[in-house]
């Protein structure tokens, strides 16, 4: 049995739960300082405030003051931050973490360099953990995955990715399911860039079921012409800035395809875009987020 530590109880984190539990491995949800409610109500439910579905039994809560408590003896954490939360976990996470415990995390995105570069967040740790002397080794999952539909163990597929594929076996070992299917990669620059760009090409097709909406009432059938096309043009934009990336392979597009797919049909992307779609500002957007599901549009 392995001890999984995972740090930030946002969905996509707290739905790894599940398979770790579920495999039989003591498990430990750890809240950010934006989570304290959330890790409340999981003490108090032992159910994710956002899940319909409670938590596999036996998992264990800390607060992130009892993150150091957390950490010790786990055999892997998994970072289940935000990409607000990118800075906070490299300045108080990563050194708190002993270099012999491995980290994967779920966080998705780029940051761009001036001169032109776009880095994934685990060459972004990385250079945080050379700064602090520390080997701790980082991974990364990528692939076309909404955590609800985890949490309801539906058929997924993802893609885990680090330099050191034994250990990525290791951690394939701990956290595969007969619903959770693992494939691995070394390749860390082009999964993360894969599954990072999807997001905005994701938005651009939601939006334009918003537009259509707009125009032909909420309540209209769906029009899958123009989401096509901009579903064209997107898949066109990504293999252009994978190849920028020196990561144009068949492996990477099919992981970032995969995710734009699943991203356009679920989450919140597709409902920013629908709102703003609809005529709303980025503003109204976040706005109304707070009240809109799904099921509502």
């Amino acid at each position: 049995m392995a001890t999984v530590t995972i740090i930030g109880a946002g969905m996509m984190g707290s739905a790894l739960a599940f398979p770790a539990r579920e495999n039989g491995h003591e498990v430990r949800l750890v809240g950010t300082h934006l989570d304290r409610e959330i890790i409340d109500e999981c003490r108090k439910s032992d159910k994710h405030p956002k899940f319909n579905k409670a938590f596999p039994t036996g998992l264990k809560y800390y607060q992130v003051e009892e993150m150091e408590a957390a950490i010790e003896g786990s055999d892997m954490i998994i970072g289940g931050v935000s990409s607000f939360g990118v800075d906070w976990f490299a300045d108080v996470v990563l050194p708190k973490i002993p270099d012999e415990i491995p980290v994967i995390t779920v966080t998705k995105g780029l940051m761009d360099t001036p001169d032109g570069r776009l880095l994934t967040y685990p060459d972004l740790w990385q250079a945080k953990l050379d700064s602090l002397g520390k080997k701790t080794k980082l991974f990364a999952i990528g692939g076309p995955c909404t955590s609800y539909e985890l949490v309801a163990h539906d058929m997924t597929t993802v893609t885990f990715c680090g330099h050191d594929l034994d250990t990525l076996k290791k951690l394939q070992d701990v956290m595969a399911t007969d619903y959770y299917h693992i494939s691995l990669s070394t390749d860390v620059t082009g999964i993360e860039s894969a599954v990072a760009l999807k997001n905005g090409y994701a938005l651009g097709i939601a939006l334009t079921i918003g537009l259509n909406q707009k125009e032909f009432g909420i309540d209209s059938e769906l029009h899958f012409n123009s989401q096509a096309a901009i579903f064209g043009q997107a898949v066109k934009e990504m293999y252009r800035l994978l190849d920028y990336q020196g990561a144009a392979t068949l492996e990477n597009m099919s992981v970032g395809y995969g995710d734009l797919y699943v991203t356009v049909y679920g989450g919140r992307t597709r409902l920013v875009g629908i709102l703003l779609g609809r005529g709303l500002n980025i503003d109204e957007a976040k706005a109304e987020l707070n009240g809109v599901t799904l099921e509502s549009l």
